[in-house]
């Protein structure tokens, strides 16, 4: 019995993991092309959440068939966002290779969302309805498996799968990786960076709005639910290697496993300790991250 509890603990480490993963992916993304932070990250998952909640609670869609409305909604405001709030400072500062500017800007954007959401919705906490996938268990035996976890894992991996084939077999694809190594060299050859930057912070943001609709079937949405995804997504694209996505991947999957398989032996709070712990050193001995190579596209 307490091996099947142990697998199961495991089993549903991984899937949680892999969501962390999918929180963190759109972050390392953004990283890998315009090589800045962005902290408004978790706020772009939360407004993902609301939009899913509330696409779902006006038209009773199935919260995965809100993907139709929230992916497109997302890609755009990221697009805007990038072109008319961080595009300037790209401007302004561009003989710096890493403008730190735009760090402040992002951060700013943290704050006006989520006091933007406060002063929209207020601060009740607010649960998918209707909501099809609500409590739902599969059931192998002796073990269980959470349901709106399980779909979460899949669309992990399909989105995984779909931004690698983009990546690597389409010709932005090709663009978005040769201005990640080079911009300068990029310009030269004829590829617009400016518009390169646009797609690529768009595309990093209809992923947080995919991780928001993977969430919701399972959270609560409210105006800060952004927060504690913000700061695992740093922890996990540093452990696994910024820029790096499958480091995304197996950086959340780490995180999932120890969240999910910690509780047994000691309390949340130690939990906690070692996903911080382990943080730390591999900013101690391995900077660059478990996949700690420069490009992973």
């Amino acid at each position: 019995m307490d091996f099947v509890f142990l697998l199961q603990d495991v089993i549903n480490g991984v899937l949680m993991g892999s969501i962390y993963g999918l929180v963190a992916l759109g972050l390392t993304l953004v990283f890998g092309v315009l090589k800045v932070i962005n902290f408004a990250h978790g706020s772009f998952i939360m407004v993902g959440m609301f939009v899913a909640y509330w696409a779902v609670a006006l038209t009773g869609l199935h919260p995965y068939v809100a993907l139709l409305l929230v992916v497109p909604a997302m890609f755009f405001f990221g697009y805007a966002s990038q072109h008319w709030l961080i595009r300037p400072i790209f401007k302004a500062e561009r003989d710096v290779r890493e403008p730190t500017t735009v760090i402040i800007v992002t951060t700013g954007m943290w704050y006006v969302l989520d006091n933007l959401a406060l002063l929209l919705f207020g601060p009740d906490y607010r649960a998918l309805t209707p909501n099809p996938l609500k409590g739902q268990m599969l059931e192998l035996g002796q073990i269980f498996i959470s349901v709106p976890k399980l779909y979460g894992a899949v669309a992990t991996f399909s989105t995984c799968a779909g931004l690698y084939w983009f990546m690597q077999k389409t010709r932005t694809g090709r663009a978005i990786r040769a201005v990640s190594l080079d911009r300068d060299a990029a310009s030269l050859m004829g590829i617009n960076q400016w518009k390169i930057f646009n797609i690529a912070f768009g595309i990093g943001t209809a992923i947080a709005g995919i991780a928001g609709v993977v969430l919701t079937p399972f959270y609560n949405v409210y105006p800060s639910v952004g927060v504690p995804f913000d700061v695992k997504s740093f922890v996990i694209v540093v452990l696994g290697g910024l820029g790096s996505i499958p480091g995304a991947l197996v950086g959340g999957i780490i995180v999932g496993l120890i969240e999910s398989l910690g509780p047994m032996y000691m309390t949340a709070t130690w939990t906690e300790a070692i996903v911080y712990g382990l943080f730390l050193m591999v900013l101690f001995f391995k900077p660059s991250g478990l996949f700690g190579q420069k490009h992973d596209w």
